[in-house]
């Protein structure tokens, strides 16, 4: 049976990439800062493990992937949003933002790839479209999430000799608790951006992140799942 860790695992695209994991036979734990959603998860997937460990500290990260014996699979999910202008965003957002964002991703990996190198494996991260094209008043988290895009090409190339694949999915606007404060209008314009006309669904993510954790020739590509968003 194969190993998966999923960051950020018990909402919105995390959940349904555990999801669809499970469905599929891998042994999933699933990584979790906060308690929302964690009692619907549980439920829901009582065959997955929760695990609570913030991704931004090393200590955690590193108690975490102890306690794995072997890894086929890391899905670097976790993230936060922040939506200010640039003058109104602190260095402490800054921080926390890039921490998570792509900091959590960093570590995960740091410690997930010892337990690849002899076997192979794969690494999805989730960025953005807001890390290809720059999100207005988000010039934090396109920044994090751009750099996410950098980081999984640069680990393609480091991680290909010992047969471990890197891939990023970037979402477009998708329906998930992070755009639920959107009132109609808004949703409706945006919509209107979209070229299939609506907004995507975590489950459509989670079939792209399985997509890159199983095609056996694909490393170091920048899957955009946004229903033509951006192109």
């Amino acid at each position: 049976m194969k190993r998966a860790v999923v960051t950020g695992g018990t909402r919105g695209i995390g959940f349904s990439v555990c999801a669809l994991l499970c469905e599929k036979g891998y042994r999933v734990t699933a990584l979790y800062a906060g308690g929302k959603g964690l009692e619907r998860a549980k439920k829901l997937l009582p065959q997955a493990e929760f695990v609570c460990a913030d991704v931004a500290d090393e200590a955690q990260i590193q108690c975490v992937f102890a306690e794995i014996d072997s890894l086929d699979l890391l899905v670097n999910n976790a993230g936060i949003a922040h939506f200010a202008q640039v003058q109104d965003t602190s260095l402490s957002d800054w921080n926390r933002i890039f921490g998570v964002n792509a900091g959590g991703a960093f570590l995960c990996v740091k410690h997930a790839v010892k337990k690849m190198l002899d076997r192979g494996g794969a690494v999805v991260n989730v960025s953005s479209v807001w890390g290809e094209t720059g999100g207005s008043c988000e010039s934090a988290y396109s920044a994090s999430k751009g750099a996410l895009i950098a980081f999984t090409k640069a680990l393609a190339k480091e991680l290909a000799p010992s047969n471990i694949r890197v891939n990023c999915v970037t979402p477009g606007v998708i329906d998930t608790d992070m755009n639920q404060a959107l009132d109609g209008r808004a949703r409706a314009l945006l919509e209107e951006e979209i070229p299939l006309g609506r907004f995507g669904t975590p489950e459509e993510v989670a079939r792209a992140v399985l997509f890159l954790a199983e095609a056996d020739y694909v490393t170091g590509q920048i899957l955009g799942v946004n229903g033509g968003f951006y192109i």
